[in-house]
C-alpha cells in the first residue's frame, strides 16, 4: 500500500517507522532538521514497550507535489496545523485515497454521515472557513484515535513510551472494505487497530480527560496526579468533565465508565505533564482549540451549558495569547 505520512513528529515518526519496516511503500512529508536527519540517517524508532531499536528508510521529502496519489494519507500533525496544509494535500489525493487524521480532540469531519439534526455541520474551531472540508473532503476520512505516547528525542529519532492502540472507524460506522484493508495493514505493522463501529465514542473517551486536564495543567503547571489530588482542581476537572459528558450524550455518545473512575485513571499515570503543558513550557503552539474550544462550540450548538469549560477556555486562551503559543490561524 502506498502511504504518505504527513508530519514527522512523534506520532508520525512512530507510525512511519513501523509501516516502513512492515514492507509498506511509505513517504514522509517533513521539513527542516527532521527532513535533513531522515534523509541522511533514516528514521530511528526506539520502542521501550516492545524492546526494539531499529532504523527504517521511508522516502522523505518536503514537497508533496512530486509524490503522486496515495492509497492512504495519514495526517500526523497537531489539529490546529491541518487547515494550513489543506490545499497542499491535493497532489496526494486520488479518486480512492483515504485520509486518516491521526490527531487529538474533536475532528473536523465529526458530523459527516452522523444521523441527526446536525449532519454535515462544519466545526469552525477546528476547520476555520471549512478549508479541510472543501479541499480534503470528509468522504475520504477514516477516523482514528491516537493512544500511543511517544517523543522526538532528536530530529529523525523517535522514542515510543507506551501504548500501541490506534483504533479506526468509518464516519458512518460501517465495516467497509477500505477500513478493513487499512486495519489489516496497521495490525501487520504492530498496531492495535480494529475497525470500531462507533469511533466517535472512542474519540470522546480520550477527549474526556484532555478537555479538563490539559488546559488546567497549562494554567497551573501541575502534573496529572497533582491536579487529581488537589481538592479544588479535582472539583474543577470533574465539573468540566460532567459538562463534556452532557454535550457528548446529546450527540448520541455512550460512556462506559463514570467520571470519578476516569479521573482516578488519570491520577494513576502519576507525575506526568500533559502534552499541552510540555508545549507551553517549550514555547510551542498549544493544541487547545480542538481539545476545549471545540467542546464549547458543540455545547452552543446543542444548547448544553458549559460555563466552567467556557471560563477555563478563556483563561487558557489569554495565557497562550500572551505567551505567543496560541495558534495564529485561530
Amino acid at each position: 500500500m502506498k502511504i504518505c505520512v504527513y508530519g514527522a513528529g512523534a506520532i508520525g515518526g512512530y507510525m512511519a517507522a513501523r509501516l516502513t519496516r512492515a514492507g509498506q511503500d511509505v513517504t514522509v512529508i517533513a521539513r527542516g532538521a527532521k527532513l535533513e536527519a531522515m534523509t541522511r540517517n533514516g528514521l530511528r524508532l526506539i520502542s521501550e514497550p516492545a524492546g526494539e531499536d531499529f532504523t527504517a528508510h521511508p522516502v522523505v521529502t518536503e514537497d508533496a507535489a512530486g509524490v503522486g496519489p496515495q492509497d492512504a494519507v495519514i495526517l500526523a500533525m497537531k489539529a490546529h496545523s491541518l487547515p494550513d496544509i489543506a490545499e497542499r494535500l491535493a497532489p496526494l489525493l486520488g479518486s480512492k485515497t483515504v485520509v486518516v487524521p491521526a490527531v487529538n480532540g474533536v475532528p473536523w469531519w465529526y458530523f459527516h454521515k452522523l444521523d441527526g439534526p446536525w449532519e454535515e455541520k462544519q466545526i469552525e474551531t477546528v476547520d476555520p472557513g471549512g478549508l479541510l472540508w472543501r479541499y480534503v473532503g470528509p468522504e475520504r476520512v477514516i477516523g482514528c484515535v491516537v493512544y500511543p505516547a511517544a517523543e522526538v528525542v532528536e530530529p529523525g529519532v523517535v522514542r515510543h513510551l507506551a501504548l500501541d492502540r490506534l483504533p479506526l472507524g468509518e464516519p458512518n460506522g460501517s465495516r467497509s472494505e477500505r477500513a478493513l484493508a487499512l486495519s489489516k495493514i496497521m495490525v501487520g505493522a504492530g498496531f492495535k487497530s480494529p475497525v470500531r463501529p462507533r469511533i466517535r465514542d472512542d474519540i470522546w473517551i480520550k477527549l474526556w480527560g484532555n478537555v479538563a486536564f490539559n488546559p488546567l495543567s497549562m494554567l497551573t503547571g501541575a502534573t496529572l496526579v497533582d491536579i487529581a489530588s488537589d481538592k479544588v482542581l479535582r472539583s474543577t476537572v470533574r465539573t468540566m468533565m460532567v459538562e463534556t459528558k452532557a454535550v457528548a450524550e446529546t450527540l448520541g455518545v455512550s460512556f462506559p465508565i463514570d467520571v470519578d473512575r476516569r479521573i482516578d485513571g488519570a491520577a494513576k499515570v502519576g507525575e506526568h505533564k500533559t502534552s499541552t503543558l510540555q508545549d507551553y513550557e517549550a514555547g510551542q503552539v498549544v493544541e487547545l482549540p480542538a481539545l476545549i474550544d471545540a467542546v464549547a462550540e458543540l455545547g452552543r450548538l446543542t444548547a448544553v451549558p458549559t460555563p466552567t469549560i467556557d471560563m477555563i477556555a478563556a483563561l487558557a486562551r489569554r495565557r497562550a495569547l500572551t505567551s505567543g503559543t496560541w495558534p495564529s490561524a485561530l
